[in-house]
């Protein structure tokens, strides 16, 4: 099983281009605007007239291209790229991808975002029918099961691979002639195609990118959904039909970028009706609002219109700060958010402040943000958030894979509310979430995924069920107890 992680970490990003001659520079660019859903590893494969290449390595995307001639070795027309956080597998750099196979007869590069919840299943019986496995990420997995596929062509062979993976996945497959792009069938990652003014044909995690390369947006696209892009076009297939929308609510509260549009809604005006709806449900009498930056500003400004109380910059974030849940023990995370934020004191001092944040993991950040408040002079400190409380392990592709880390799961909101130090602690509801969003979709939820907050999952879970059973157990247990 994968190991226990310790904070809500982003998704891996993924970029693709077929028919631009410049194709692996545009993957750059691509993967620079969608740097923040993974900063442990980047990769670039290209397409040179039918030769598959790599460039691979650690860290952010301008580190492992700060030398020029690496991007520079990486000619042709088409290229993938992909940037990492771990969420299956160890954090060696075989499992930096786009992962790379080398056939007699072709080669292949592979991209994935997501996790699949029966990936340990099909890796033994892989294993126990003589595949050989290069890294301990699942991705690889999809791989072996298009190369044992008995169907008569390679398309055919990678519907019958993407019918037998289950859980959360979007795939970049890029082989000598084409390149595929697939989404699961709860569409639980976004993912986009759109394209270039010369004609060439963009996939990618989000419209940000898009825009980053000046691509013009075709569709998202939809669960189930098999896309192929060659030198004919682009065609579009699916591979189910047994399809149901239940896209991570997550990636419109936190994770994605806020200028992203995701099955057309805006990112930004979603977290602002968000925030807006937090005021009409938790209000509070004070005298100003204060969002943690960045990615709550939107929620923040939201709660300030519709309350009606001002709206100041109460918290500066440094810029040249790494973001603190990709450190990899509390102690650093700790320093991280010292390093990251500071209080305006002439700004909060003797202020009932009205902090705003998008979600609470944790709760140590949390923690230490109403403490700079207090320290800087705060009168008080009304924490109000705006999501539900996280009491519930993903298992699609976000690293909470246990509910010990989850302070919700383990606390009343009263306890929160004094672990916190705050003077009052409100968090925005299900349907408050849903309606922000307003996907209007016929699914449930609102076609969104909410199982983070409320224990329903779209899908089976396969191998983690049992697990996630006796942690369910052991925490009404505890509770009663």
């Amino acid at each position: 099983m994968p190991t226990e992680v310790k904070s809500l970490n982003e998704e891996c990003g993924l970029f693709g281009v077929w028919g631009s001659p410049d194709a692996a520079q545009l993957t750059y660019f691509g993967l620079h605007a969608l740097q923040h859903r993974g900063q442990e590893g980047a990769g670039i494969t290209a397409n040179d007239q039918g030769t598959l290449k790599s460039e691979r390595g650690f860290g952010l995307l301008a580190d492992v291209f700060r030398d020029p001639r690496r991007l520079a070795r990486l000619k042709g027309q088409a290229a993938v790229g992909h940037v990492r956080y771990t969420t299956a597998g160890n954090h060696g750099l075989e499992n930096i991808q786009p992962l790379g196979f080398n056939f007699s007869d072709c080669q292949f590069a592979l991209a994935h975002n997501g996790n699949l919840t029966n990936a340990v299943t099909l890796r033994r019986r892989l294993e126990q029918h003589g595949a050989i496995f290069h890294a301990s990420s699942d991705s690889e997995i999809l791989m072996h099961l298009v190369r044992r596929s008995p169907a008569a062509s390679l398309t055919d062979q990678v519907k019958d691979a993407l019918r037998q993976v289950h859980g959360g996945f979007a795939y970049l497959l890029m082989t000598n002639d084409r390149l595929y792009a697939a989404l699961d069938p709860n569409g639980f990652r976004p993912l986009v195609v759109g394209q270039l003014p010369t004609g060439g044909y963009v996939v990618c995690s989000e419209t940000c990118a898009l825009d980053a390369v000046g691509a013009r947006f075709i569709q998202d696209v939809q669960p189930g959904q098999l896309l192929t892009i060659d030198d004919d076009g682009l065609k579009i297939d699916h591979y189910t039909t047994d399809t149901q929308l239940a896209i991570c609510s997550m990636e419109y509260i936190y994770f994605a970028r806020p200028d992203s549009d995701i099955h057309g809604v805006n990112v930004h005006s979603a977290r602002k009706r968000m925030g807006a709806q937090l005021a009409l449900e938790q209000p509070v009498d004070a005298d100003i609002v204060v969002g943690v930056p960045n990615s709550s500003l939107s929620a923040a400004t939201g709660y300030a219109e519709a309350s009606g109380l001002p709206y100041e910059m109460g918290l500066i974030k440094n810029q040249y700060s790494s973001r603190t849940f990709i450190q990899p023990t509390q102690a650093l995370r700790e320093q991280g958010v010292r390093m990251k934020l500071s209080a305006v004191k002439g700004v909060v001092a003797g202020k009932r402040v009205v902090l705003i944040d998008d979600s609470i993991v944790r709760g140590t950040t949390s923690k230490r943000i109403v403490k700079l408040l207090k320290d800087a002079g705060a009168k008080a400190v009304h924490l109000r958030i705006a999501s539900p409380p996280l009491r519930y392990p993903c298992f699609y592709g976000i690293d909470i894979q246990t509910t010990k880390e989850l302070i919700a799961a383990q606390q009343s909101i009263p306890e929160m509310c004094q672990t916190f130090g705050a003077d009052s602690l409100g968090f925005l509801s299900e349907q408050g979430v849903i309606d922000a969003v307003g996907l209007n979709v016929d699914a449930p939820y609102g076609g969104l995924c909410m199982a983070y907050f409320n224990g329903d999952y779209p899908t089976p879970l396969y191998d983690y069920q049992a697990e996630y059973d006796a942690e369910i157990q052991q925490l009404q247990a505890k509770q009663k107890g």
